[in-house]
């Protein structure tokens, strides 16, 4: 996961976290000190607004497996936004009179308090939930990374036990070749002894054939 969404994800929080005490706080004052606490409440707001937007063009730059996480997280910040803006426009509603007020006080504040926590209750459940859905990301693409390099050990190991079939193909090729010329030596060597037997056999067979015309002329005279 990000790091700079983390770091966002961290300031909204404890920002969200202090105007909460904040509207509870302001429930109970009256005046000009109410205003002004209103004031800090609605600066606030518009910072939460501002990391919200952050962390929206942060998650939308990362990885599609990641975005998806992330901009879960996102909506339920903004829905606890939403609360915390509710909360003000009640408190607000409540300078109109000191009735109204305690009214508000009692019923409307009350139920909205417990909404909100309530909200902020489903929300940390369900950033606890992206956290280890994130964590189980980690680990796949961790695993992934693994199984890559693996393959890619596999793959070297494949090229290298290539070249020594090709090496070892080239130096038969080699042996096919000397054995070739060494048959074709052979082969010649063959056929001379061929040819000097016949040569050898012919001049014997005139040899034989001389002394028998000189033993018949001897003993015809």
């Amino acid at each position: 996961m990000s790091e700079v969404f983390e770091g966002y994800e961290r300031q909204y929080c404890e920002l969200s976290a202090n105007l909460s005490k904040k509207c509870t706080a302001s429930g109970a004052l009256n005046g000009e000190k109410k205003k002004q606490k209103l004031s800090e409440i609605k600066a606030g707001l518009e910072d939460a607004e501002a990391l919200i937007r952050k962390m929206d063009l942060e998650a939308r730059s990362l990885q599609p497996n990641v975005k998806a996480v992330l901009l879960a997280k996102l909506r339920e910040y903004k829905s606890d936004l939403n609360n915390l803006k509710s909360e003000v426009k009640r408190i607000a509603s409540g300078n109109l009179n000191p009735a109204a007020r305690d009214e508000l006080l009692e019923s409307g504040m009350a139920d909205a308090l417990t909404a909100s926590a309530d909200q902020r209750s489903r929300l940390m459940t369900t950033t606890e939930r992206l956290n280890q859905s994130s964590d189980r990301i980690k680990d796949s693409r961790r695993t992934m990374l693994e199984t890559e390099e693996l393959g890619v050990s596999i793959l070297q190991d494949l090229h290298s036990q290539r070249q020594s079939l090709l090496h070892a193909n080239n130096t038969l090729h080699g042996v096919d070749d000397n054995i070739g010329k060494s048959k074709r030596i052979l082969t010649n060597i063959s056929r001379r002894m061929s040819r000097n037997k016949w040569i050898v056999g012919i001049i014997i067979s005139l040899l034989i054939i001389a002394i028998i015309v000189i033993l018949y002329f001897k003993l015809a005279k």
